[in-house]
Formats: structure tokens, sequence, C-alpha cells
């Protein structure tokens, strides 16, 4: 991980961000800020759900929780992504909307 996952302050998600594509075995990541103490709200969806949800859920959790963010709304549109690449674009959008990362979206 990151130096900032190491941070154990919270992080708060500043601005909207997104990585990844629509693409086979890709996965899009989108995150917007939401209100203090509102919680995680994550929208996930993936043509594996039914054999892989349980294990992307746990997974976008454990990034989440790995860069101590409390508040965040996420929407995941997996298309068969493995492992690796969920995590490195879920820590792309989520440095990008800490405002740590150049990003597509302004």
């Amino acid at each position: 991980m990151h130096n900032s996952a190491l941070n154990k302050k919270q992080m708060k998600i500043l601005k909207k961000a997104q990585a990844g594509t629509f693409e086979s075995s890709d996965i899009i990541i989108l995150i917007e800020p939401v209100t203090e103490n509102t919680g995680r709200k994550l929208e996930i969806a993936s043509n594996v759900m039914l054999q892989y949800g349980e294990m992307l859920t746990n997974l976008i959790n454990k990034v989440l929780d790995n860069y101590n963010i409390k508040d965040i709304h996420l929407i995941a549109k997996d298309k068969g992504a493995l492992e690796p690449t969920i995590i490195a674009r879920l820590e792309t959008a989520i440095e990008r909307a800490l405002n740590q990362q150049k990003g597509t979206l302004a």
C-alpha cells in the first residue's frame, strides 16, 4: 500500500474521481464525497456477482479500511477483473479523490 494507506488518520474524500474502464476483464470505480458520518455507500455490480460478489465487497472494504476511509459513495462496475486489477483501480480512484494524484475528472 501507498504511504497514505499507512496513515491512521481518517481520510476524507475531497472530490469525485474514477479509475478503470468498462472493458472485459477490467473494473471501473467511481468515487464521490459524502457528508461526514454518512458511512460507506457501496454499489457493486459484476457479471460474476453470484460467484465472486462477497470477495469483491470484502476486497473493496479492506482497501477502504487500509486508507481509513469511513465516509464514501463508491460505485464499482466489474467486468471480471482479477484481484490485482481491482486493487490498482480502487487505489488509483482513492488517490485521485484524496487529491493526491491527477485524474481525468475535475
